[in-house]
């Protein structure tokens, strides 16, 4: 089991599932959300708000996690989840690691082998990169040591100072 990490653009990630860092409504938006959205084209929509009019109607809770079509983008799935906001006054670590957990349970339901994260919660959420590094390796190396067909997890960072920070934190 690999984890790798490189600089550069979440969409054009050749992998079986690209994390998409969601909103609750499902229905995209900015950051990388809105990212996926535009470069998958309107299949991953469509999905959405398919998931929207059954079981998710009032849209997808922090932490949890479901799986659309990628539409255009080169991954075969997208696994959306939505992150914590940060707060300095409510630990809410044990949900930003549920957004890992969750996300690598979904793509190994879908038989994927290789899966690529953002830095989830770490833009408009406003999630310290340190911390949201500690948090999302610890959550990903601990799936990994289970049962799992996932192999590789790459996490696609957004600039040098997030590579650098979240490559610090892999012992």
């Amino acid at each position: 089991m690999t984890i790798e990490f490189v600089e550069g653009d979440i969409t054009a990630q050749q992998v079986d599932v690209i994390v998409n860092a969601a909103n609750t409504s499902l229905l995209g938006g900015g950051g990388v959300d809105g990212a996926i959205h535009r470069r998958g084209g309107p299949e991953i929509l469509a999905e959405c708000r398919k998931l929207r009019a059954g079981h998710y109607g009032r849209g997808l809770k922090v932490g949890q996690a479901v799986a659309t079509t990628a539409g255009r983008l080169p991954a075969r799935w997208v696994v959306h989840t939505v992150g914590p906001v940060w707060s300095d006054t409510e630990d809410r670590s044990a949900l930003l690691a549920d957004c890992h957990r969750n996300s690598l349970r979904v793509a190994a339901s879908l038989g994927a082998v290789s899966v690529a994260f953002p830095a989830i919660s770490t833009g408009i959420y406003r999630w310290p990169l340190e911390s949201a590094a500690r948090i999302a390796l610890a959550a990903v190396e601990e799936e990994l040591a289970g049962d799992t067909s996932v192999q590789l997890v790459r996490f696609v960072l957004y600039d040098q100072l997030a590579y650098d920070t979240f490559r610090s934190q892999l012992p």
